[in-house]
């Protein structure tokens, strides 16, 4: 597996789905120079709701709080064109969000600096008054060089801590 992931089916080619590349003609082209992998490039494309388990309960139960506290909510995803659609279906909390922006079609992706200037212009907000909270440290990093604020995802107990801590969500009643 490891080999699999390390050499065929890189972190370098999934890069190109959340930039807008078809995940189709992709697995397309890596089959056809790893024949000997063929049915498992496939499955990236043809079984991938089957690789997410599900949204983390706890973390939705922040998003429905800071929803219901009227906190503004956008969604900035590395995410393929062909897949979004069908989470958004499959997790009716994604549609809870005032907006989203979405790599595969704009074809740019974190930590890219400029998909977080196109949310931001996108939406008309100011980086010092916007909170990025991403599980990946180098996106909330790249998110710090913009002037925005950011949490790097840990844990959904210590993001409602931090967030209660900001004053953004009330305290346990």
């Amino acid at each position: 597996m490891n080999r699999f992931l390390q050499e065929v089916c890189t972190l370098e080619w999934h890069d190109a789905h959340d930039r807008g590349k078809s995940a189709e003609v992709s697995c397309a082209e890596l089959a056809a120079a790893h024949p000997e992998y063929e049915e498992l490039i496939w499955a990236w494309a043809r079984r991938s709701e089957e690789m997410i388990a599900g949204p983390i309960p706890e973390a939705v139960e922040v998003l429905r709080d800071l929803k219901e506290a009227g906190v503004p909510c956008y969604a900035l995803t590395n995410m393929e064109v062909e897949t979004y659609p069908r989470r958004l279906e499959r997790f009716p909390f994604l549609r809870w969000f005032d907006g989203s922006v979405v790599s595969g079609f704009e074809g740019i992706a974190k930590p890219d600096p400029e998909i977080f200037e196109l949310l931001l212009t996108r939406f008309g907000l100011a980086p010092s008054s916007t909170l990025l909270i991403d599980d990946s440290a180098r996106n909330v990093r790249a998110a710090q060089r913009l002037g925005m604020q950011a949490i790097e995802f840990r844990s959904s107990a210590e993001l409602r801590r931090l967030l209660e801590e900001a004053g953004v969500l009330g305290g346990a009643a």
